[in-house]
């Protein structure tokens, strides 16, 4: 269980403020959504959550279980727990997906010191652990066999994410725009695998543009509007379908362009 709060955080890029005091409390077991047009600073919140070497916080604090993380590494943050799955997952040729999960797998169970993790002494038994993974996440077995997203269609690499958030078991997981780029049956299948794979004691963040994954996610308790840099309205799933219907518009929000993490 973790408790993840983000108290009045202002964070740059390259000298430009993109963060304006940014608030947001999150409890085991809830899942939240942050919706907003583009440049609102969605992403550039979730690559400071995980301490994006690239994004400097100015003031402000993020805690987890009332610890600051701000002085950690990001490899560091994910060793506390937290968990990011991309916009647009990188390939990565000669890494052994099997091996990847592995080997990251081991390194949180290690760190986090859980007693309810499952040990896997021999690489079979971590490969049935992974089979029974990748069938809630509807992807072949042969995934095993390949290498870290290379290849992997658009909605193939949004559920790998989702398989790694499932295979690691994070106490916080952040999914930046799991739907961006898919068509309507891919983001169903997505998000039906996100509602597989999480669990009743983690938290969920889904970073989205549009209300249509959200739609289809097994639960969602609340729903945040982010613009200009700040949480501008907060309230129930019913918010997510208010935006759809009216658009960010009547929230007196104006579209930018926020510049892409690399």
């Amino acid at each position: 269980m973790a408790v993840l709060e983000i108290k009045d955080l202002h964070a740059q890029r390259e000298g430009k403020e993109i963060l304006k005091g940014v608030n947001l409390k999150t409890g085991p077991g809830e899942v939240h959504a942050i919706m907003g047009p583009n440049g609102s600073g969605k992403s550039t919140l979730a690559y400071t959550i995980l301490g994006h070497p690239k994004y400097e916080v100015t003031s402000g604090d993020i805690l987890l279980d009332g610890e600051s993380i701000l002085g950690m590494s990001a490899d560091e943050r994910s060793k506390k727990g937290l968990f990011l799955a991309f916009q647009y997952p990188t390939e990565v040729a000669g890494v052994g997906y099997s091996h990847f999960l592995r080997t990251a797998y081991n390194a949180l169970s290690k760190s986090l010191g859980d007693q309810n993790r499952e040990v896997f002494l021999t690489v079979r038994e971590f490969q049935n652990y992974l089979k029974k993974n990748l069938d809630q996440v509807g992807l072949r077995h042969d995934f095993l066999s390949r290498y870290l997203n290379e290849g992997f269609s658009g909605g193939e690499k949004k559920r790998s994410e989702v398989l790694q958030m499932a295979v690691l078991q994070p106490k916080i997981s952040i999914l930046d725009e799991p739907d961006s780029g898919l068509d309507i049956d891919a983001v169903q299948a997505v998000a039906k695998a996100i509602s597989q794979v999480s669990r009743k004691d983690a938290t969920v963040i889904v970073i989205t543009h549009y209300a249509r994954i959200l739609k289809f996610l097994d639960k969602l308790d609340y729903v945040h509007v982010m613009a200009q840099g700040k949480m501008i309205k907060e309230g129930p799933k019913g918010l997510a379908d208010e935006l759809e219907q009216k658009g960010y518009a009547w929230l007196g929000i104006q579209d930018a362009t926020e510049q892409p993490a690399s």
